[in-house]
């Protein structure tokens, strides 16, 4: 049952109306008489333009305009993109290539925007497309993750996009000579697509001379300066929407080039233009993610406590930085690259290479994930070569001091590693593993457990607003700088605004998505959203009650307290609810009093953790793999939404695991996709996931006033370890001293045929 505020009676806001099918996502709300875009996607994936005749698509019935990157030149734009640039250890920043939105002179990747065409329909934008004529020359594709090859761009003509390091290497080099035992490996971490439920999609239309763009991303205010800073438009002259968003992922958080070209064909048509993704445009344009090999060493002293890490990682960048592309492999994986372990040195040094391929950039930990995966890989690998247990062997190096200060200079300022192992080896029957491992090989099965202990850091901007209005219709608008993609943002702020004023939560409505309805923001992403939104509506609340109960003196012959959602002078037996204050305050001409906002920061980054312990069996016959029990041990600090946060969880976990056991894009020799659709590209099924035990171990954290940690991303970074070293476990029964990923049933057979007889 629903009220007139939205509110699913006893359950999540969101709910009943996404089920019903009543949610409002960009491709539902386009303006009536919109024009349809179509892009010409690059077949090939580096090549000379030698030609390019868009005459022939002017011909089509119902097509209105056809844009290459020759006609937006020719009307005075220069539509450019470039991204985040790392800073390299010689302190100069890493190379800077211009990614046009329409490609000029060459291509660089299967699927790069070509042309543009606007049309009255779908079909007809289609039909145009077929019509342009283009002639390409083949240039030779770089596509192996290492230095050199065909140069992609001037700036880079080693094909290095960065080159970053952090820590101290004379010092690494130095504990790693006088280490008693050194364990290395090299750790796959294989590239995918994000594949959210709802593909990328846009709308733009102009009015008065000002731009309207509504897009499918994860916050307006990033959008809106990219907006501005391509059109050279001022701030007002822009307006950025977000509706209803089915999944980003990390993967929708930055700009794309379709976004600026249907900006740039409304103006000049004056009528609105939108354009929406299908699936195989989508898995051939959307950024990619992770896609890096790293080579790692860990250092222990006799007592096998570790001693030093040292990291070298080759990334893929794609063929251009994407707008955070250069940062995810480096600076994002260095903030928890040592993990939960006290390691008094170690040395991270990445380059970033470019290929003839999609764009690499955030999904889901962005950096956090590889890095942790990369650490707990390695550790469960020193364990079997050492011949000591896999819990023993990271109890000795915990962090137990706190605060602590990382080498890459982060503080924990938290946790109990130790503690949190020991409730999950508890609730997981760890002792039970050897009867459960029999019972496997008695059925022809191979058993194997898996462990990653997993810190992850939140990020994203340290500030957010908030803004509480009251309604004259005596509900209450909460107005909030982030944007839900799906994890249930109406609820929590709901229920946490209720919580703190006595505003009952079906009077709340949440304003999320407009950049002229809410002056900044700073969007979703990083795991920031609930932690720092619910520190900025605090603050407003504060700032409501003092006003309020100056506001209420008069009336109540005192200052009132405010305590279980009113206002009271201690002795008196009238109390004034926070409603009824604003509606005194409204009959008052008070209208100061009735809309109240704030900025809050945060000062120290917290950092949830946990542990994650996956058994598989894998079946010899057919390198099926499945994943049989699955337990988790969480710190996210406060919980205020436990049954959101079980939800974030779970499709974290889901989405690590699937990388590890399913997913991987493939290109062939030219740079092709070979993985363009879901029959060639394998996605996580319920049927694949066992049911999660999950329980929470919390540590309130001190650097924000509610003591949470965040948790939307932290499943997929304790999962992906966790499954591939119960694979590896598995297989190491068989004498296979080592695999990556995916563990994909042909890959996993072919290793247990040539394994060792």
């Amino acid at each position: 049952m629903m009220d007139a505020f939205g509110t699913a009676q006893g359950g999540r806001r969101e709910d009943i109306r996404f089920l019903k099918g009543e949610g409002r996502y960009v491709d539902d709300i386009a303006p009536a008489g919109a024009l349809f875009a179509a892009f010409l996607r690059a077949p090939v994936a580096h090549a000379q333009i030698a030609g390019l005749d868009t005459a022939p698509a002017l011909d089509v019935p119902g097509v209105r305009l056809v844009l290459t990157a020759d006609d937006l030149l020719a009307a005075g734009v220069k539509l450019g993109m470039r991204g985040y640039a790392v800073t390299g250890p010689d302190g100069r920043p890493g190379a800077a290539p211009e990614r046009p939105v329409l490609a000029r002179g060459r291509v660089r990747f299967v699927g790069e925007p070509v042309a543009c065409v606007i049309a009255d329909s779908a079909a007809a934008a289609r039909d145009g497309l077929e019509a342009i004529a283009v002639d390409f020359h083949d240039l030779e594709p770089k596509l192996d993750t290492a230095p050199g090859g065909t140069p992609i761009h001037d700036e880079a003509p080693d094909n290095v996009g960065y080159r970053f390091e952090l820590g101290d290497a004379a010092a690494t080099e130095a504990a790693f000579a006088a280490a008693a035992h050194r364990v290395s490996a090299r750790i796959e971490d294989s590239r995918i697509i994000v594949a959210s439920m709802e593909p990328r999609g846009a709308f733009a239309e102009w009015e008065d001379g000002r731009l309207h763009l509504c897009v499918n991303g994860q916050g307006v205010w990033g959008q809106k300066a990219q907006l501005c800073a391509q059109l050279g438009l001022d701030p007002d002259q822009v307006r950025v929407t977000n509706p209803d968003v089915g999944g980003g992922f990390g993967m929708k958080a930055m700009a794309y080039p379709e976004y600026f070209v249907i900006s740039h064909a409304a103006r000049v048509l004056g009528q609105p233009v939108r354009w929406m993704s299908d699936r195989s445009e989508a898995m051939l344009t959307d950024n990619a993610g992770r896609d890096l090999v790293s080579e790692v060493e860990l250092a222990f002293d006799a007592g096998l406590k570790l001693t030093a890490y040292r990291v070298n990682t080759l990334s893929n960048l794609g063929a251009y930085n994407s707008q955070f592309g250069q940062g995810i492999q480096s600076e994002m994986f260095s903030k928890v690259m040592t993990g939960v372990y006290d390691i008094p040195v170690a040395h991270l040094a990445v380059q970033g290479i470019y290929t003839n391929t999609t764009q690499v950039d955030a999904y889901r930990g962005a950096g956090r994930p590889e890095a942790i995966y990369a650490l707990e890989s390695a550790m469960d690998h020193a364990a079997r070569v050492l011949g000591v247990d896999r819990f023993d062997l990271r109890q000795r190096s915990f962090i137990r001091d706190f605060p602590y200060r990382t080498v890459a200079g982060e503080n924990y300022d938290v946790g109990d590693f130790s503690g949190l192992l020991g409730k999950l080896v508890a609730e997981a029957d760890v002792t039970g593993f050897a009867a459960r491992r029999a019972g496997s090989e008695a059925a022809g099965k191979l058993r194997g457990m898996g462990l990653a202990c997993y810190i992850e850091a939140i990020l994203g901007q340290p500030t957010e607003h908030a803004q509480v209005d009251f309604d004259e219709d005596g509900g209450v608008t909460l107005r909030v700088g982030t944007q839900s993609n799906g994890q249930g943002h109406e609820t929590v702020y709901a229920r946490f605004l209720a919580s703190e004023t006595g505003i009952p939560e079906d009077r709340i409505r949440i304003l999320q998505g407009d950049s002229d309805q809410i002056p900044a923001g700073g969007g979703t992403g990083g795991s920031r959203s609930v932690t720092i939104q619910t520190t900025a509506t605090r603050s407003t609340v504060t700032q409501m009650v003092a006003a309020y109960a100056d506001f209420l003196t008069p009336e109540l012959g005192d200052t009132p307290a405010f305590e279980d959602g009113a206002f009271r002078v201690p002795g008196a037996n009238r109390s004034i609810s926070m409603l009824d204050a604003a509606q005194m305050a409204r009959a008052a001409g008070r209208t100061d009093l009735l809309s109240h906002r704030t900025e809050a920061r945060i000062t120290q980054r917290s950092f949830p953790n946990g542990a994650h312990l996956a058994e598989v069996e894998i079946d010899p016959e057919t390198g099926r793999v499945t994943i049989d029990r699955y337990t988790i041990v969480d710190d996210f600090g406060t919980l205020l939404a436990p049954e959101l946060v079980l939800g974030q969880v779970h499709g974290g976990v889901v989405q690590g695991a699937g990388q590890v056991l399913l997913e991987q894009v493939v290109y062939d020799d030219l740079g092709q996709p070979l993985t363009g659709s879901f029959m060639d590209y394998a996605m996580p099924r319920a049927t694949d996931m066992p049911f999660f035990a999950i329980s929470f171990a919390p540590v309130p954290a001190t650097g924000n006033p509610l003591g949470m940690k965040g948790c939307g991303e932290a499943g997929t970074v304790g999962a992906m370890g966790a499954v591939a070293n119960a694979v590896r476990d598995a297989l190491a029964g068989q004498g296979i001293g080592w695999a990556d990923m995916p563990f994909t049933p042909a890959r996993v057979w072919a290793a247990l045929q040539a394994a060792p007889s």
